[in-house]
Parts: C-alpha cells; sequence; structure tokens
C-alpha cells in the first residue's frame, strides 16, 4: 500500500490537506460524544464509493433497448453509433417503460452482477435545479442548471449537488462535516480520494485524505539519504520547532507534523490488511479500487464506522470513434466493478459498501459523423449488497428524436435530479431526514424528505 508523495511538498498537497480538515474537525466536533461511541459500534461500517467517469460517458451505449420494436428506433437514431441487436447482452427483469433493456457486449460482468442482484441501474438522470416540465422547456421558461453542456460545470454539479449556483464544498464534503463525528480516529479523515482533490469531498470543516497505487509510504524526498545524511532529519529540525512567533510558519509546521504523524499511522494500519485473493487487473482504474478495497479492510483498524471514497476513471468525451473508443474503455470499467465487488464479498463487506457512477452528463443521441457531442441525462449505475439489484429505476426515455424530451440533437432532459439520486445514497449512509437539506441545498424542491420514503427506491 504505498500513499501519495514523492516530495514534502506534493505530500501536503495531498495527505497535509486532509489532516489541515481533520484537525479543523477535532476543534467543530463532539469529541466526548465520539469517544461514547465504543468499540462494539465500529461494526456498524458503511462506505459510498463514488466514480466519476470523466468527459462525459455515453450511457445510452451502455444500456440499449433490445426489443425489435425500440431497438429500431435507437437504431433510426444513433446511426452510425448504435451497436448490433445481437451483441445486446439480455437482463434478467432488465425491462423499464415498456422497453426490454440489454447491455453492451463488454459489459459481461455487470450482466452478472445486474441477473443476480447485486446492481441496478438508474436512467434519465441529471442536474436540474427544480422540477421542470416539457412544456416549460419548449416555451423558454424552465430554470437550466448552469453553464449546462460544459465539462467543468456539469461535473462540479455532480459533486456539490448544486446546480444554480457556484459551491465550495461537495454533497460528499457536506455528509463528512456532519458524520465524521462518528468514527473513533479522528486524525485520519473519513473522505479518502484515490484520485487526488476534487469537489465531492470538499466540505466546510473536512477534506479528503489522498492515496494513490505506486507511490511509496513516506514521501521520497523525506526518505533520501544524501551526503551521510537523511534530509528527513533536517526537515524535522526545522518544522519540529513550533514555536515560531510568525503564525503562518507556527500553523505550517504543526501542518506538516500532524501530516506525518497522519501518514504513518495510515501506513501502519493498512500494512495489517490480510493478503486479498481477489485479483484485480493492472490497469489504472482497477489499481484505484485495489486500494480502495486494501482501505476498507483496514476499516476497524483505522476506527472507521463511515467512509467516503473517490475514484475517477477518465477518457469518455468521444466527439469521435464512439464504437471503437467505448469497446476499449467499458472492459477496465467492467473488469474493475466485478473484481471490488468480489473484494467486497471476500471480506464479508458486500452488505457494508455501495458503489455509484456519476458523469459530467451523457452524449447527444444523435451522431456528429464521427462520434457523439455534449449532452445532459444519462444512465447511472449502483452496484452493491445493500441495492436493490436487478432492477432499472427512474424512466428510461424514448431515444427518437424530435421526443418531448429532446432538448436538440437527441440531448435528453433528465426525468430524475440528482437531489433524488443522491437522498437514497445519504439515507442508507445515515443521514437524517432532518440534514439533508444541509447535505443537498435543493432537496426540498423535489422531494419530501421527512416522509420517510425513499425517493426511487433502489437501495434496500
Amino acid at each position: 500500500m504505498k500513499l501519495k508523495s514523492n516530495a514534502r511538498r506534493s505530500f501536503l498537497k495531498t495527505s497535509g490537506k486532509a489532516c489541515l480538515g481533520t484537525a479543523a474537525l477535532l476543534g467543530t466536533t463532539q469529541l466526548g460524544a465520539m469517544a461514547s461511541l465504543g468499540a462494539s459500534n465500529n461494526n456498524d461500517y458503511k462506505a459510498l464509493v463514488c466514480i466519476l467517469l470523466a468527459g462525459g460517458a455515453d450511457s445510452f451505449n451502455m444500456l440499449v433497448p433490445s426489443d425489435s420494436t425500440y431497438y429500431d428506433q435507437y437504431r433510426a437514431t444513433r446511426t452510425d453509433l448504435a451497436l448490433s441487436q445481437t451483441s445486446l447482452l439480455p437482463l434478467n427483469n432488465g425491462t423499464n417503460n415498456g422497453r426490454t433493456l440489454g447491455l453492451h457486449p463488454q459489459l459481461t460482468g455487470l450482466q452478472s452482477l445486474f441477473n443476480a442482484g447485486n446492481l441496478a441501474f438508474l436512467s434519465n438522470v441529471g442536474p436540474l435545479v427544480e422540477p421542470t416540465s416539457t412544456q416549460a422547456l419548449a416555451n423558454g421558461s424552465a430554470k437550466l442548471p448552469l453553464g449546462l453542456y460544459s465539462h467543468s460545470d456539469q461535473i462540479s454539479q455532480w459533486q456539490t449537488a448544486v446546480p444554480d449556483a457556484r459551491s465550495n464544498t461537495g454533497w460528499g464534503g457536506r455528509m463528512a462535516d456532519i458524520l465524521a463525528s462518528q468514527n473513533m480516529n479522528q486524525r485520519i479523515s473519513m473522505s479518502i480520494s484515490a484520485s487526488g482533490s476534487n469537489e465531492f469531498q470538499a466540505g466546510r470543516t473536512t477534506d479528503s485524505y489522498t492515496i494513490m497505487p505506486g507511490d511509496s509510504p513516506t514521501p521520497t524526498l523525506y526518505a533520501r539519504q544524501e551526503y551521510g545524511d537523511n534530509i528527513s532529519n533536517a526537515i524535522d529540525r526545522i518544522y519540529a520547532n513550533t514555536g515560531y512567533n510568525n503564525l503562518l510558519r507556527r500553523s505550517f509546521a504543526k501542518l506538516f507534523n500532524v501530516s506525518i504523524s497522519a501518514n504513518q499511522e495510515f501506513s501502519a494500519a493498512l500494512a495489517n490488511v490480510q493478503t486479498l485473493s481477489t485479483q484485480f487487473s493492472a490497469d489504472p482504474f482497477s489499481q484505484q479500487l485495489q486500494v480502495v478495497a486494501k482501505t476498507i479492510a483496514a476499516n476497524q483498524a483505522l476506527g472507521m464506522r463511515r467512509q467516503t471514497f473517490f475514484v475517477t476513471y477518465g477518457g469518455w468525451d468521444h466527439h469521435d470513434e464512439v464504437i471503437n473508443a467505448m469497446n476499449t474503455m467499458l472492459k477496465p470499467l467492467n473488469d474493475g466493478l466485478v473484481a471490488f465487488q468480489g473484494a467486497m464479498t471476500e471480506l464479508g463487506m458486500q452488505d457494508n459498501v455501495t458503489t455509484f457512477t456519476t458523469s459530467d452528463f451523457a452524449r447527444t443521441l444523435s451522431s456528429n459523423g464521427r462520434g457523439s457531442d455534449h449532452g445532459w441525462g444519462g444512465n447511472a449505475i449502483v452496484m452493491g449488497g445493500s441495492v436493490n439489484g436487478g432492477s432499472v429505476f427512474g424512466t428510461y426515455p424514448s431515444l427518437a428524436l424530435d421526443n418531448p424530451l429532446d432538448t436538440g440533437r437527441g440531448v435528453l432532459m433528465p426525468t430524475k435530479s440528482l437531489d433524488e439520486y443522491f437522498t437514497e445514497l445519504a439515507l442508507w449512509f445515515g443521514v437524517l431526514p432532518s440534514q439533508m437539506s444541509d447535505i443537498l441545498p435543493n432537496v426540498n424542491r423535489f422531494i419530501n424528505v421527512s416522509s420517510g420514503e425513499k425517493p426511487i427506491g433502489f437501495m434496500r
């Protein structure tokens, strides 16, 4: 297990930033109440694993109508982007809105997980400012998300759940602000990223702790030997002095020491983790999921009852070569998710961990002659033992051009909001209905959280 940092500067950008959030948390949360939880409650562990398919995945070529009537509609719209009907993988109970649905031929493992009840799809979900009718969309009165169709804006909205304003915190970070006190160890952030800093895990008082496969447990510069002296000795002499008159120097020295201590504690906990027999592929996506699996395996050693994880799998901006590019990219996605779920089963944690996908947007249903362009609503994957698997939730839309949800070129307006999607995940994670508006500021525009009803139903 290796932690990110090849030099003191990069180390402070990653784990140091996380420790700063944790240090702030120490001053604002009820540590006495946290300590009273007791070790017996440590078995009440839950983790959310957020996977960002960065670039805008063409998810209507992942989940595709397979019955003749609606497949013909799909093929007429997608033209050169359409998969062959005979290549689609059948799904048990894979029906929605009168359509029989199948999967891209590279998703054989997801087909098995779906048919076994451990994976579900949520169809036509995306950022919405408020419930929006097709009539309002047609007459121009609909309130639309900021920067619609923009990569940076849409990724931000999936991570912050604030589509109508700029936000410097994410909904995962806001959950950590509320729930991190449940963890018995306050020295390590409950927000762990395998892909560097991100908006999803940025809280008001908490931040993420970055881990990366392939790096050394101790910062390289910090461990180097030169001229017979360990550079760490020189650094320690500088930062051991926390009595600087300058407040910035004093704070930085304290932060550095906390960062090094947290790094050592994290490394020690993971060094004692059992070796997983589940095999992960060598590709970067699978390696990120493997490091997440090892961290989950160390949850008790780290004193964690709640954790979020963030993983990025980029490269989905297919303005050309959609068919070939997706054939190449969907196999690592499939294999990584299958291996990760297998590792959770091996650890006996399959019911404790829920994995879900996000993406900037789906793509245009129509072809640009080479590929597909930026869209809006798309399909998401939710995986885990606590998922009501084997079903497609939401409403799979018409894929005919100029249908009521088509804003142009087959860019579909979502029929499920991010607020509904994330509320269900947050409720499972342990957020109380009374806390939900702090996590998702616009949630009351879409659902009555206090009703106690699940907004979609994909979680058990």
